[in-house]
């Protein structure tokens, strides 16, 4: 194996972890050489992801051992396509947020650009980490600049809904390592390569308690992402959220169902997936009635998460290599259009009176959008450029996480119903599924719909002011977006070369345990 590319793997945790530590001691009055600062290193890490993205191929897998130890009992950063997917996501996402946040959200509290930067670090690091030790810290360090972020700019109403989102993840995280604490009691290893090799040795009377603590591993995942019951904090959390905070936080979820999976296939080798495949139906359902539930696009979102995460839990519990390929995509694409969401939120509520969703919900109730000024003899609308642009934005946006052509949101869609309907047998929770991807996408039509044409078209409305530094990061997750629809082809092929990875995960086993 290539030296130099090796230690291109511990360049995503340290790299933003040694930016946001720089950025620390300097005053807040010095925004600009914090804002310097980190989108340099932010820019930095999306080429190395990139890099690392490209290199990475199967049966080549990175491994690199922190301080070269043994795997089996330091720390060890392993890259294969997954992982390397997740932090190229993950980078993208952090430039995004960082541009955005110079119009001024930095400005709104103490260390904005440190938080990022160690918010960058956690993530990247849950998803390179080798052992579920390492796997608990990295969620500790992310999940602690998340609760930051998350009152970042204060107000009573991110306070109330940063509480339960506080509350829920710290008890999650005693439950992580509660169950961190049994398996390595039982197994005598934390690295997930190891317990591998490790767990057909385990005694037949020890495998009972390492089996709850990995039961109270799954729990403490699935709270992390999201999955109902226990994911009635997210929509209200990340609604309150300043902009670019949420736009990251659609990322969050994310590395819960990664852990899930990971630690499933590698650990105990796929065998008792319906729990994550009817959770994640579950939520699916949740998330569909609470879109059509919602009025505001920031819950909208919230709820657009949800069902993100339900749908590609479900379909990769369903173990159909192909399928998992197509969940892969999908969670790339509608990840991409929830941040690019998140953001233009933000710009579009500038646009409305305060109470405007109130009026426009009460006038639309009693029929009385019809009776303003008489206006029949003006047969059309003059609409601001500004309001052009951000109505253009928004409705690719809509386009991607409701799953319609031509954005890649459909084609994820697609793939994922084309090969469930080739299955050779279908499953009865395989016509669910199918029926609920139709059914989210309906739902996200129709609640996406009705909110755009109450932002831009009902009364109420005034001209936002938007900076570059705000349109252009939405324009740039829209852009990935479209490069994703036209590069479809590569872009399944690398999804199914991850997914076949991670169904047969030999390779990544033989490439740690080769470390040792």
């Amino acid at each position: 194996m290539n030296v130099a590319a090796s230690h291109l793997v511990i360049v995503p945790v340290l790299l933003p972890l040694v930016a946001g530590a720089l950025m620390l001691p300097l005053s807040e009055r010095r925004h600009a050489l914090k804002g310097a600062i980190s989108i340099i290193s932010a820019s930095l890490l999306l080429a190395c992801t990139i890099l690392l993205a490209m290199r990475v191929g199967e049966p080549l897998t990175y491994v690199y051992s922190v301080g070269d130890w043994p795997a089996r009992f330091g720390i060890v950063l392993v890259a294969d396509q997954l992982s390397a997917l997740m932090v190229l996501l993950s980078a993208t996402l952090g430039v995004s947020a960082v541009l955005f946040s110079f119009a001024g959200w930095d400005k709104a509290g103490a260390h904005f650009h440190s938080l990022v930067q160690f918010l960058l670090t956690g993530l990247n690091g849950a998803f390179l980490t080798g052992d579920l030790f390492n796997l608990f810290v990295f969620f500790e360090l992310f999940l602690a600049a998340s609760y930051a972020l998350a009152l970042h700019g204060g107000g009573i109403r991110r306070v109330r809904a940063s509480v339960h989102y506080i509350v829920l993840n710290l008890a999650a995280s005693l439950l992580f390592l509660v169950g961190v604490s049994l398996m390595y009691g039982i197994a005598g290893t934390l690295n997930m390569a190891d317990l591998a090799t490790e767990l057909p040795r385990i005694a037949k009377e020890d495998r009972a308690l390492l089996e709850i603590g990995a039961a109270t591993l799954g729990v403490a995942f699935v709270v992390k992402a999201g999955i109902w019951p226990l994911g009635f904090w997210l929509s209200p959390t990340y609604a309150a959220a300043s902009a670019p905070a949420a736009a990251l936080f659609s990322i969050l979820s994310k590395v819960g169902v990664y852990a899930a999976v990971r630690v499933w296939y590698i650990v105990f080798g796929g065998t008792g997936g319906e729990f994550l495949m009817y959770g994640g139906i579950a939520t699916v359902i949740f998330a569909v009635l609470g879109m059509l539930s919602s009025h505001g696009l920031g819950r909208i979102a919230g709820f657009s998460v949800m069902a993100s995460s339900g749908t590609v839990l479900s379909t990769i519990g369903l173990q159909i290599p192909a399928a998992t390929a197509a969940a892969f995509y999908y969670l790339t694409a509608s990840t991409l259009g929830i941040a690019a969401l998140y953001l233009i939120v933000e710009l579009v509520e500038r646009s409305r009176e305060p109470g405007a969703d109130i009026v426009a919900i009460t006038a639309e109730e009693y029929g009385l959008a019809s009776r303003n000024d008489e206006r029949e003899e003006q047969p059309g609308v003059a609409i601001p450029g500004t309001m052009a642009v951000l109505g253009l934005t928004f409705t690719g946006i809509a386009l991607v996480i409701a799953g319609l052509p031509p954005l890649p949101g459909f084609v994820a869609k697609f793939a994922i119903l084309a090969t469930l309907l080739n299955a050779d047998s279908i499953q009865p929770a395989a016509w669910v599924l199918l029926a609920l991807i139709l059914l989210a996408s309906l739902a996200s039509i129709i609640s996406l719909g009705r909110a755009g044409v109450r932002v831009f078209w009902l009364e109420g409305r005034s001209i936002p002011r938007v900076r570059p530094a705000e349109i252009v990061p939405i324009g740039a997750l829209l852009a990935a977006c479209i490069a994703l629809t036209i590069a479809a082809g590569p872009a399944m092929r690398y999804m199914a070369s991850a997914a076949e990875s991670l169904h047969n995960p030999a390779s990544y086993i033989e490439g740690v345990m080769r470390s040792q």
